[in-house]
């Protein structure tokens, strides 16, 4: 008999800025190794889990926060329990560049997020449990887009960052992915990232930069976290992300990104957001913009 799947239930939703969104995730499932182009900041609203981050294997526990930079390889797993639930807001990196160089707090250039867990921060944990509220409830929606409404969504917004920007985050990114590779290795990332179809070969790669193919699967994960595969369809998923909340139908946005069909950008974008392109594009569908807070 095949096994039951994990358990997972997952709601996402846009916001009036075109960078930020929120998700609340109760989930048994395993998250394999992955990351996201955006900041994440997240409040673990119950159970506990355990995670291998860019920084280093750790564990959160209910109230506390948890974060992610953008390219930072993570995982995640349920830690003393089947299950666990999160609340997550994510912001696109010019949302929190912005805000950095107007508290001049730190450079934009490089800009991260200390600590992959922050415990005992009761303010920024009251304040980004207030902004969750906000985006999933008023404030977001068309009819309460403008007023009383919109000025306390985008409040509870500046305030988050400001908070987390002032306490919690480096002037540079010592730990990034990718920070420190070479020619060959960053020109073999350029090359899958500029590829919309068919993809080179392993061997192709391999030649194209002088390198044996073992070597460079090797090098190319210690530089980046994933093999040469694994990475490119995640950057294909931030693609289709990125078009889907443009607008684009969700079978021209797998065909754009190159993936085999609809289905097959389905189970790759689900797989990473925890969410899938449907829900991505009836969460942000038909908002009404308002300028990044600044």
């Amino acid at each position: 008999m095949k096994p039951a799947a994990p358990a997972h239930t997952c709601q996402v939703f846009g916001s009036p800025w075109e960078g930020v969104y929120s998700t609340h995730i109760e989930s048994s499932r395993h998250y394999g190794r992955h990351w996201h182009a955006v900041y994440g900041l997240g409040l673990l609203d119950d159970g506990a889990q355990s995670s291998a981050s860019g920084r280093g294997p750790v564990d959160a526990y209910a109230g506390d926060l948890i974060t992610t930079n953008p390219g930072e390889v993570h995982d995640g797993q349920p830690l003393g329990g089947p299950s666990r639930r999160w609340r997550m807001v994510y912001l696109e990196p010019q949302v929190l560049h912005a805000m950095a160089g107007d508290l001049a707090t730190a450079s934009p250039q490089g800009l991260a997020l200390a600590r992959p867990v922050i415990q005992h921060d009761t303010a920024l944990r009251d304040a980004l449990h207030q902004l969750l509220q906000r985006l999933a409830h008023g404030g977001t929606t068309p009819q309460h887009s403008t007023g009383v409404a919109a000025l306390a969504c985008e409040e509870a917004l500046v305030h988050t960052c400001a908070l987390l920007l002032c306490r919690h985050a480096n002037a540079q990114r010592l730990h990034a992915a990718g920070a420190d590779v070479s020619a060959e290795v960053r020109r073999v990332r350029d090359c899958l990232a500029d590829t919309s179809q068919a993809p080179p070969t392993l061997t192709q790669l391999a030649a194209m930069v002088g390198l044996g193919k073992y070597q460079l699967l090797r090098r190319f994960t210690q530089a980046y976290g994933l093999p040469p595969h694994a990475w490119l369809l995640q950057q294909r998923a931030e693609r289709a992300r990125s078009l889907v909340l443009r607008g684009a139908r969700l079978a021209d946005a797998a065909a754009d990104c190159g993936f085999a069909d609809q289905s097959h950008m389905t189970r790759v974008f689900a797989r990473q957001f925890g969410f899938t392109p449907g829900a991505w594009q009836q969460a942000t569908a038909g908002r009404r913009r308002w300028p990044l807070p600044q």
